[in-house]
Protein backbone atom coordinates (compact mmCIF):
# COMPACT_ATOMS: atom_id res chain seq x y z
CA UNK A 1 0.00 0.00 0.00
CA UNK A 2 1.50 3.37 -0.83
CA UNK A 3 0.89 6.07 0.64
CA UNK A 4 2.89 8.74 -0.92
CA UNK A 5 0.61 11.87 -1.84
CA UNK A 6 0.27 12.61 -5.63
CA UNK A 7 1.85 16.22 -6.65
CA UNK A 8 -1.52 17.98 -6.39
CA UNK A 9 -1.75 17.30 -2.66
CA UNK A 10 2.00 17.74 -1.99
CA UNK A 11 2.16 21.18 -3.59
CA UNK A 12 -1.05 22.14 -1.63
CA UNK A 13 0.96 21.18 2.01
CA UNK A 14 3.83 22.91 0.87
CA UNK A 15 1.72 26.20 0.13
CA UNK A 16 -0.46 26.04 3.26
CA UNK A 17 3.09 25.36 5.13
CA UNK A 18 4.99 28.38 3.64
CA UNK A 19 1.57 30.44 4.89
CA UNK A 20 1.70 29.30 8.37
CA UNK A 21 5.66 29.82 8.67
CA UNK A 22 4.68 33.75 7.46
CA UNK A 23 0.95 34.12 9.08
CA UNK A 24 0.29 32.09 12.11
CA UNK A 25 3.79 31.91 14.90
CA UNK A 26 3.25 29.71 17.66
CA UNK A 27 3.67 33.28 19.70
CA UNK A 28 1.05 34.51 18.39
CA UNK A 29 -1.15 31.86 18.86
CA UNK A 30 -0.34 31.73 22.61
CA UNK A 31 -1.57 35.65 22.72
CA UNK A 32 -4.64 34.23 20.76
CA UNK A 33 -5.05 31.30 23.54
CA UNK A 34 -4.98 33.48 26.55
CA UNK A 35 -7.73 35.69 25.82
CA UNK A 36 -10.54 33.45 26.88
CA UNK A 37 -13.19 36.30 26.25
CA UNK A 38 -11.70 37.52 22.74
CA UNK A 39 -12.83 35.50 19.64
CA UNK A 40 -9.81 35.14 17.47
CA UNK A 41 -11.46 37.17 14.63
CA UNK A 42 -7.93 37.99 13.42
CA UNK A 43 -7.44 34.41 13.09
CA UNK A 44 -10.33 34.22 10.73
CA UNK A 45 -9.91 37.18 8.63
CA UNK A 46 -6.43 35.33 7.91
CA UNK A 47 -8.38 31.95 6.92
CA UNK A 48 -10.23 34.06 4.53
CA UNK A 49 -7.49 35.83 3.14
CA UNK A 50 -5.30 32.64 2.55
CA UNK A 51 -9.02 31.19 1.12
CA UNK A 52 -8.94 28.30 3.60
CA UNK A 53 -12.64 28.01 4.01
CA UNK A 54 -13.41 27.42 0.34
CA UNK A 55 -11.30 24.43 0.51
CA UNK A 56 -13.47 21.18 0.10
CA UNK A 57 -16.17 23.60 -1.16
CA UNK A 58 -17.06 23.05 -5.11
CA UNK A 59 -16.19 25.36 -7.12
CA UNK A 60 -19.50 25.64 -8.60
CA UNK A 61 -20.38 27.50 -5.31
CA UNK A 62 -17.50 29.87 -4.78
CA UNK A 63 -15.15 27.24 -3.02
CA UNK A 64 -11.46 25.84 -3.78
CA UNK A 65 -12.61 21.88 -4.56
CA UNK A 66 -10.50 19.73 -2.87
CA UNK A 67 -10.91 16.15 -1.81
CA UNK A 68 -11.09 14.86 1.99
CA UNK A 69 -7.23 14.24 1.65
CA UNK A 70 -6.46 17.97 0.84
CA UNK A 71 -8.99 19.05 4.05
CA UNK A 72 -6.89 16.72 6.48
CA UNK A 73 -3.61 18.27 5.35
CA UNK A 74 -4.72 21.75 6.20
CA UNK A 75 -6.53 20.21 9.51
CA UNK A 76 -3.31 18.69 9.97
CA UNK A 77 -0.86 21.87 9.03
CA UNK A 78 -3.00 24.61 10.62
CA UNK A 79 -2.94 22.65 14.45
CA UNK A 80 0.83 22.21 14.47
CA UNK A 81 1.11 26.31 15.69
CA UNK A 82 -2.52 26.59 16.09
CA UNK A 83 -3.47 23.29 18.47
CA UNK A 84 -6.91 23.57 19.19
CA UNK A 85 -7.75 26.82 18.01
CA UNK A 86 -7.55 25.52 14.15
CA UNK A 87 -11.17 24.21 15.03
CA UNK A 88 -11.72 28.21 14.51
CA UNK A 89 -11.65 26.82 10.64
CA UNK A 90 -12.74 23.01 11.46
CA UNK A 91 -15.89 23.83 12.82
CA UNK A 92 -17.66 25.78 9.88
CA UNK A 93 -15.85 23.09 7.55
CA UNK A 94 -17.82 20.50 9.55
CA UNK A 95 -21.16 22.27 10.76
CA UNK A 96 -21.12 24.22 7.61
CA UNK A 97 -19.52 23.32 4.15
CA UNK A 98 -19.29 19.84 5.00
CA UNK A 99 -23.05 19.39 6.08
CA UNK A 100 -24.67 21.84 3.42
CA UNK A 101 -22.49 20.45 0.89
CA UNK A 102 -23.31 16.35 1.70
CA UNK A 103 -27.20 16.81 2.21
CA UNK A 104 -28.28 20.29 1.73
CA UNK A 105 -31.27 21.05 -1.09
CA UNK A 106 -29.71 22.81 -4.33
CA UNK A 107 -31.08 25.70 -2.82
CA UNK A 108 -29.36 25.57 0.21
CA UNK A 109 -26.06 24.58 -1.79
CA UNK A 110 -26.52 27.90 -3.81
CA UNK A 111 -27.45 30.03 0.07
CA UNK A 112 -25.06 29.10 1.76
CA UNK A 113 -22.09 27.60 0.45
CA UNK A 114 -20.33 30.86 -1.70
CA UNK A 115 -20.99 32.45 2.25
CA UNK A 116 -19.00 30.17 3.92
CA UNK A 117 -16.18 29.95 1.35
CA UNK A 118 -15.66 33.64 1.61
CA UNK A 119 -15.97 33.59 5.12
CA UNK A 120 -18.88 35.74 6.14
CA UNK A 121 -20.99 32.44 7.46
CA UNK A 122 -19.72 31.39 10.95
CA UNK A 123 -21.24 27.91 12.27
CA UNK A 124 -21.33 26.12 15.33
CA UNK A 125 -22.52 22.79 16.42
CA UNK A 126 -25.15 22.41 18.45
CA UNK A 127 -26.06 18.61 19.43
CA UNK A 128 -24.39 18.03 22.92
CA UNK A 129 -27.43 17.52 25.50
CA UNK A 130 -26.68 18.67 29.35
CA UNK A 131 -27.80 15.73 30.57
CA UNK A 132 -26.43 13.01 28.27
CA UNK A 133 -22.72 13.54 26.70
CA UNK A 134 -21.77 10.74 24.80
CA UNK A 135 -25.35 9.57 25.13
CA UNK A 136 -26.68 11.86 22.98
CA UNK A 137 -29.92 9.81 21.52
CA UNK A 138 -30.55 8.59 24.76
CA UNK A 139 -30.20 11.84 26.19
CA UNK A 140 -32.06 14.38 23.71
CA UNK A 141 -34.63 16.80 25.54
CA UNK A 142 -34.59 19.16 22.57
CA UNK A 143 -37.42 19.04 20.41
CA UNK A 144 -38.80 20.75 17.72
CA UNK A 145 -42.87 21.00 16.55
CA UNK A 146 -44.44 21.70 13.54
CA UNK A 147 -46.20 25.07 13.32
CA UNK A 148 -47.93 27.12 10.05
CA UNK A 149 -44.37 27.06 8.20
CA UNK A 150 -41.71 25.77 10.19
CA UNK A 151 -40.79 24.10 13.22
CA UNK A 152 -40.82 25.37 16.71
CA UNK A 153 -37.55 24.70 18.87
CA UNK A 154 -37.41 24.04 23.15
CA UNK A 155 -34.50 23.15 24.76
CA UNK A 156 -31.05 23.33 25.67
CA UNK A 157 -27.52 22.00 24.28
CA UNK A 158 -24.04 22.37 25.57
CA UNK A 159 -20.49 22.78 24.58
CA UNK A 160 -21.40 24.39 21.58
CA UNK A 161 -17.64 25.71 20.54
CA UNK A 162 -17.96 29.25 18.75
CA UNK A 163 -21.75 29.83 18.98
CA UNK A 164 -21.31 32.94 20.31
CA UNK A 165 -20.23 34.62 17.39
CA UNK A 166 -21.78 31.97 15.22
CA UNK A 167 -24.29 33.02 12.52
CA UNK A 168 -25.82 29.63 11.82
CA UNK A 169 -25.63 26.44 14.20
CA UNK A 170 -26.24 22.97 12.99
CA UNK A 171 -28.89 21.72 15.40
CA UNK A 172 -29.68 18.22 16.21
CA UNK A 173 -33.69 18.08 18.02
CA UNK A 174 -36.02 15.02 17.95
CA UNK A 175 -39.64 15.47 16.18
CA UNK A 176 -40.95 12.84 16.57
CA UNK A 177 -41.57 11.27 20.37
CA UNK A 178 -43.61 7.81 19.25
CA UNK A 179 -40.47 5.83 17.70
CA UNK A 180 -39.25 2.20 18.48
CA UNK A 181 -35.57 3.20 18.36
CA UNK A 182 -34.23 6.37 19.71
CA UNK A 183 -31.96 6.95 16.74
CA UNK A 184 -35.30 7.65 14.79
CA UNK A 185 -37.30 10.44 14.51
CA UNK A 186 -34.52 13.48 15.32
CA UNK A 187 -34.15 16.40 12.66
CA UNK A 188 -31.03 18.57 11.74
CA UNK A 189 -32.01 22.21 11.28
CA UNK A 190 -29.84 24.86 10.21
CA UNK A 191 -31.30 27.69 13.12
CA UNK A 192 -29.90 31.34 12.65
CA UNK A 193 -28.99 32.97 16.00
CA UNK A 194 -30.40 36.04 15.74
CA UNK A 195 -33.64 34.17 15.70
CA UNK A 196 -35.75 34.83 18.65
CA UNK A 197 -36.17 32.89 21.67
CA UNK A 198 -32.33 31.90 21.53
CA UNK A 199 -30.16 32.57 24.63
CA UNK A 200 -26.32 31.72 24.29
CA UNK A 201 -24.05 31.91 27.08
CA UNK A 202 -20.19 31.40 27.12
CA UNK A 203 -18.62 28.71 29.46
CA UNK A 204 -15.19 28.84 31.13
CA UNK A 205 -12.62 25.55 30.10
CA UNK A 206 -9.52 23.87 30.24
CA UNK A 207 -8.53 24.31 26.52
CA UNK A 208 -9.35 26.03 23.70
CA UNK A 209 -10.08 29.38 25.77
CA UNK A 210 -10.39 32.31 22.66
CA UNK A 211 -12.35 29.88 20.40
CA UNK A 212 -15.33 29.65 23.51
CA UNK A 213 -17.66 27.00 24.27
CA UNK A 214 -21.51 27.80 25.20
CA UNK A 215 -24.61 26.73 26.28
CA UNK A 216 -27.17 27.53 24.09
CA UNK A 217 -30.94 27.72 25.06
CA UNK A 218 -33.95 27.58 22.96
CA UNK A 219 -36.92 29.09 24.04
CA UNK A 220 -40.01 28.61 21.24
CA UNK A 221 -37.50 29.90 18.84
CA UNK A 222 -38.94 29.19 15.14
CA UNK A 223 -37.27 27.98 12.52
CA UNK A 224 -38.92 28.40 8.43
CA UNK A 225 -39.01 24.67 6.49
CA UNK A 226 -36.64 25.83 4.08
CA UNK A 227 -33.56 25.57 6.82
CA UNK A 228 -34.30 21.81 7.54
CA UNK A 229 -31.65 19.94 6.11
CA UNK A 230 -32.25 16.60 4.93
CA UNK A 231 -35.25 14.67 5.56
CA UNK A 232 -37.61 15.51 8.88
CA UNK A 233 -37.00 12.47 11.25
CA UNK A 234 -33.97 10.74 9.48
CA UNK A 235 -31.42 12.93 10.57
CA UNK A 236 -29.37 10.07 12.27
CA UNK A 237 -29.10 8.35 8.74
CA UNK A 238 -27.91 11.76 7.00
CA UNK A 239 -25.59 12.46 9.47
CA UNK A 240 -23.69 9.25 9.69
CA UNK A 241 -21.22 10.20 6.82
CA UNK A 242 -20.43 13.31 8.18
CA UNK A 243 -19.24 11.91 11.91
CA UNK A 244 -16.87 9.89 10.32
CA UNK A 245 -15.41 13.17 8.46
CA UNK A 246 -15.32 14.29 11.58
CA UNK A 247 -13.37 11.65 13.46
CA UNK A 248 -10.58 11.96 10.40
CA UNK A 249 -10.85 15.60 10.88
CA UNK A 250 -10.31 15.10 14.61
CA UNK A 251 -7.10 12.85 13.50
CA UNK A 252 -5.37 15.03 11.68
CA UNK A 253 -5.71 18.13 14.33
CA UNK A 254 -4.27 15.25 16.63
CA UNK A 255 -1.43 14.67 14.05
CA UNK A 256 -1.19 18.22 13.73
CA UNK A 257 -0.17 18.75 18.02
CA UNK A 258 2.34 15.75 17.94
CA UNK A 259 4.24 17.59 14.91
CA UNK A 260 4.17 20.04 16.98
CA UNK A 261 5.47 18.93 20.07
CA UNK A 262 8.07 16.70 18.15
CA UNK A 263 9.51 19.63 16.60
CA UNK A 264 9.49 21.80 20.01
CA UNK A 265 11.22 18.87 22.03
CA UNK A 266 13.65 18.64 19.90
CA UNK A 267 14.54 22.07 19.24
CA UNK A 268 14.67 22.30 23.13
CA UNK A 269 16.52 19.01 23.63
CA UNK A 270 19.20 20.82 21.54
CA UNK A 271 19.35 24.34 23.54
CA UNK A 272 18.70 23.18 27.10
CA UNK A 273 21.79 22.21 29.05
CA UNK A 274 22.30 20.15 32.82
CA UNK A 275 25.17 18.74 34.31
CA UNK A 276 27.54 19.84 32.01
CA UNK A 277 25.77 18.89 28.97
CA UNK A 278 22.79 19.45 26.48
CA UNK A 279 19.91 17.62 27.52
CA UNK A 280 19.29 15.86 24.44
CA UNK A 281 21.86 13.50 25.51
CA UNK A 282 20.11 12.34 28.38
CA UNK A 283 19.12 8.59 27.32
CA UNK A 284 15.69 8.67 29.15
CA UNK A 285 14.61 11.88 26.89
CA UNK A 286 15.89 10.53 24.10
CA UNK A 287 13.39 7.62 24.35
CA UNK A 288 10.69 10.07 25.37
CA UNK A 289 11.09 11.82 22.02
CA UNK A 290 11.88 8.56 20.44
CA UNK A 291 8.41 7.16 21.20
CA UNK A 292 6.53 10.59 20.39
CA UNK A 293 8.33 10.35 16.74
CA UNK A 294 6.68 6.91 16.64
CA UNK A 295 3.68 8.28 17.73
CA UNK A 296 3.73 10.87 15.17
CA UNK A 297 4.55 8.30 12.11
CA UNK A 298 1.77 5.17 13.16
CA UNK A 299 -0.69 8.26 13.15
CA UNK A 300 0.54 9.83 10.22
CA UNK A 301 -0.17 5.75 8.51
CA UNK A 302 -4.05 5.61 10.03
CA UNK A 303 -4.82 9.25 9.07
CA UNK A 304 -3.44 8.80 5.43
CA UNK A 305 -5.14 4.93 5.33
CA UNK A 306 -9.02 6.72 6.23
CA UNK A 307 -8.81 9.70 4.15
CA UNK A 308 -7.69 8.05 1.09
CA UNK A 309 -10.28 5.36 2.07
CA UNK A 310 -13.30 7.44 2.48
CA UNK A 311 -12.42 9.65 -0.68
CA UNK A 312 -13.17 6.46 -2.51
CA UNK A 313 -16.13 6.62 -1.43
CA UNK A 314 -16.02 2.87 1.24
CA UNK A 315 -17.14 2.51 4.25
CA UNK A 316 -14.47 3.54 6.65
CA UNK A 317 -16.60 3.96 9.99
CA UNK A 318 -14.58 1.39 11.98
CA UNK A 319 -11.02 2.78 10.74
CA UNK A 320 -12.30 6.47 11.77
CA UNK A 321 -13.41 5.27 14.97
CA UNK A 322 -9.64 3.53 15.46
CA UNK A 323 -7.63 6.36 14.36
CA UNK A 324 -9.86 9.11 15.89
CA UNK A 325 -9.03 6.68 19.18
CA UNK A 326 -5.13 6.38 18.09
CA UNK A 327 -4.80 9.58 17.28
CA UNK A 328 -6.49 11.83 20.45
CA UNK A 329 -4.78 9.25 23.10
CA UNK A 330 -1.16 9.70 21.04
CA UNK A 331 -1.45 13.70 21.05
CA UNK A 332 -2.48 13.85 25.00
CA UNK A 333 0.70 11.39 25.37
CA UNK A 334 3.11 13.18 23.19
CA UNK A 335 1.86 16.56 25.01
CA UNK A 336 2.84 15.11 28.49
CA UNK A 337 5.81 13.96 27.66
CA UNK A 338 6.69 16.74 26.11
CA UNK A 339 5.96 18.59 29.54
CA UNK A 340 8.24 16.31 30.91
CA UNK A 341 11.12 17.15 28.44
CA UNK A 342 10.57 20.68 29.88
CA UNK A 343 10.49 20.37 33.00
CA UNK A 344 9.04 23.69 34.81
CA UNK A 345 9.20 25.45 31.43
CA UNK A 346 6.65 22.59 30.23
CA UNK A 347 4.16 24.04 32.73
CA UNK A 348 4.64 27.65 31.74
CA UNK A 349 2.14 29.52 29.93
CA UNK A 350 5.26 30.98 27.90
CA UNK A 351 5.76 27.39 26.33
CA UNK A 352 3.25 25.90 24.30
CA UNK A 353 3.45 22.36 25.67
CA UNK A 354 1.10 23.18 28.26
CA UNK A 355 -1.17 24.08 25.50
CA UNK A 356 -0.66 21.09 23.40
CA UNK A 357 -1.66 19.41 26.30
CA UNK A 358 -4.85 21.08 27.30
CA UNK A 359 -6.47 21.13 24.02
CA UNK A 360 -5.48 17.35 23.02
CA UNK A 361 -7.01 16.04 26.39
CA UNK A 362 -10.60 16.86 24.60
CA UNK A 363 -10.22 15.16 21.71
CA UNK A 364 -10.39 12.12 24.18
CA UNK A 365 -13.49 13.03 25.31
CA UNK A 366 -15.04 14.73 22.04
CA UNK A 367 -16.38 14.53 20.07
CA UNK A 368 -17.25 11.02 21.60
CA UNK A 369 -15.66 9.56 24.13
CA UNK A 370 -12.52 7.09 23.85
CA UNK A 371 -13.99 4.64 25.91
CA UNK A 372 -17.08 4.65 23.58
CA UNK A 373 -15.20 4.65 20.66
CA UNK A 374 -13.41 1.21 22.03
CA UNK A 375 -17.39 -0.15 23.00
CA UNK A 376 -18.18 0.77 19.12
CA UNK A 377 -14.87 -1.02 17.87
CA UNK A 378 -15.29 -4.29 19.68
CA UNK A 379 -19.13 -4.54 19.07
CA UNK A 380 -18.15 -4.08 14.88
CA UNK A 381 -16.04 -6.78 15.77
CA UNK A 382 -18.70 -9.38 16.67
CA UNK A 383 -19.24 -8.73 19.99
CA UNK A 384 -22.29 -7.77 22.22
CA UNK A 385 -22.85 -4.12 22.47
CA UNK A 386 -22.05 -2.99 25.98
CA UNK A 387 -24.12 -0.06 26.39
Amino acid sequence: MDFELPEEHRAFRDTVRRWIHAEIPKSWARDLERDEHNYPFALWDKFTAAGFHGVGIAEEYGGQGGDVIMQMLLARELARPLAGLAWIWGITSFAGSKSIGIYGTEAQKKKYLPLIATGQLKAAIAFTEPSGGTDLLGSMRTTAERVDGGWRLNGEKIWSSSAHVADYLLCLARTDKTVQKKHQGLTLFWVKTSTPGIKITPLAKLGMRSMGSCSVHFDNAVVPDEDVLGEPGRAWYTLLPTLNNERIMVGAFCLGVIDGVLEDALDYMKQRHAFGKPIGQFQILQHYVADIATMQTTTELLLHYCAAKQSRGENVGNEANMLKLTASDNANKAADLGIQIFGGMGYSAETDMQRYWRDSRLWRIGPITNEMVRNSIAENLGLPRSF
